[in-house]
């Protein structure tokens, strides 16, 4: 990035912003060809993200060739058909998910993932599941048609046992299209921790020994094993329930917490957030607002620059997108611009500041939500949270220690000090290099 556009923030008379301004617009060329010259060699390898939202413009099914044989070409023209008479914006991606693939075996990565390059917008994606004989259903905005329980019911409903993935997505497609996959849900799964209904015969002995009335032994079994029965099949359903529902535990479980979605597919993103920057420099470069604005949306765009420069993973990634908000937060002239959201800045934008305490302290912060982590915590929720390592292992990345993180010390804005207080400024005076190094 050039460093000249790096500087102490602080008060700046007009005249030596525009001068500033001046020459930005000299080195605007060359900055945009580094930028563009280093995503190239990204670009011309395309991300599997990307391969797979091609493909779904062209047809609402994409079917990955190793599973041509489970679905065929005229099951994959009826998915297309019944979705077409469905008028929803529905979506099939069905590609294996295996542990250490592009989306480390997660079906909420892919859809995520796939959302993301397709532009987004109102959506609903079907994918397989992590379980065999499993599908999985994402939608944006949530809960818009039920599909997440719809796709769900489909794995507990006793007459898809045995039912290839086709059968399963049409039937989901039935539901998602009548929308009340909740009350689905709830029916197919309302039995699973009941007992088994006794099967009686024309003599009475099945009865009998159901009952308990058979030999010693029968009874010792059916005491020993009925329980076990009992808990594996409502730990199956607790499971099921707690993926479903995204209530993973809360913080003081981080192994629990969501990870990031776009965290399998670092590359793509890596490519995002390079143009983003490039739009950044151009916007700020061709803005007619007050020079003091200009040279804000400057500084985010330098500092934006420099976190690209040297990320190491997502979490720092997500700081390029933090910092590109606050940029043209001040072209807009927004005197009270919320910054991205707290708890997963790759939600997007806030909609709102709220009270919230980290588990385990004494204080209550106000931090900036987006409407998905709202819900969340108004349903007492876990809201899905940015995940980053420490000492190995996932953990929020608001449990960093701070002085290890830019990130967990800004909350990616929201736990910012006052007016004079920014990303940019803190970049700038090296906060984000002495946590990287």
């Amino acid at each position: 990035m050039c460093t000249d556009l790096l500087h102490p923030a602080g008060p700046r008379r007009a005249a030596v912003a525009a001068q500033r301004l001046h020459r930005a617009l000299a080195s605007g060329a060359a900055s945009v060809a580094l930028l563009c010259c280093t995503a190239a060699p990204a670009a011309a390898a395309e991300s599997p993200g990307q391969k797979i939202a091609d493909a779904l413009r062209r047809s609402p099914v994409h079917v990955d060739p190793s599973l041509a044989s489970a679905v065929d070409a005229e099951q994959q023209r009826e998915l297309a058909a019944r979705i077409r008479r469905a008028h929803l914006p529905i979506r099939v991606a069905l590609v294996p998910l295996v542990e250490g693939d592009s989306w480390g075996g997660k079906p909420e990565q892919l859809a995520e993932v796939v959302h993301d390059r397709m532009g987004g917008g109102p959506a609903i994606l079907i994918t397989l599941g992590e379980q065999p004989g499993d599908i999985s259903a994402r939608e944006w905005p949530s809960d818009a048609h039920q599909s997440f329980h719809a796709a769900a019911a489909v794995f507990f409903q006793k007459d898809m046992k045995g039912a290839g993935p086709a059968k399963r997505v049409a039937r989901a497609i039935d539901i998602i299209e009548a929308g009340n996959g909740d009350a689905v849900y709830e029916r197919a799964t309302a039995d699973l921790g009941a007992p088994t209904p006794t099967r009686t015969t024309a003599d009475g002995a099945g009865a009998k020994a159901a009952s308990g009335h058979g030999s010693p032994l029968v009874r010792l079994l059916s005491l020993a094993v009925g329980p076990v029965l009992l808990l594996a099949a409502v730990g199956l359903l607790l499971r099921r329930r707690s993926r479903l529902r995204d209530l993973s535990t809360p913080f003081a479980l981080p192994r629990s917490v969501f990870a990031a979605a776009r965290q399998a597919d670092e590359a793509g993103l890596r490519d995002r957030a390079a143009e983003e920057v490039v739009r950044l420099g151009e916007e700020a470069r061709t803005a007619q607002g007050a020079p003091a604005a200009v040279e804000r949306a400057l500084d985010a765009y330098a500092a934006a620059g420099t976190v690209l420069d040297r990320a190491r993973g997502v979490p720092d990634l997500a700081g390029v997108f933090a910092l590109v908000a606050e940029g043209r937060a001040a072209l807009s002239g927004a005197a009270e611009a919320l910054p991205l959201c707290f708890f997963h800045p790759l939600h997007g934008p806030a909609v709102r500041r709220i009270p919230w305490r980290p588990l385990g302290r004494r204080e209550q912060l106000r931090v900036a939500a987006c409407e998905t982590c709202l819900r969340a915590i108004r349903t007492r929720r876990a809201p899905e949270v940015l995940t980053d390592r420490q000492d190995g292992r996932p953990v929020p990345y608001f449990e960093v220690p701070a002085e290890d993180s830019l990130w967990a010390a800004t909350g990616y804005g929201s736990l910012l000090s006052g007016a004079d207080d920014s990303l940019a400024g803190r970049v700038q005076r090296g906060d984000f290099t002495r946590t990287r190094d």
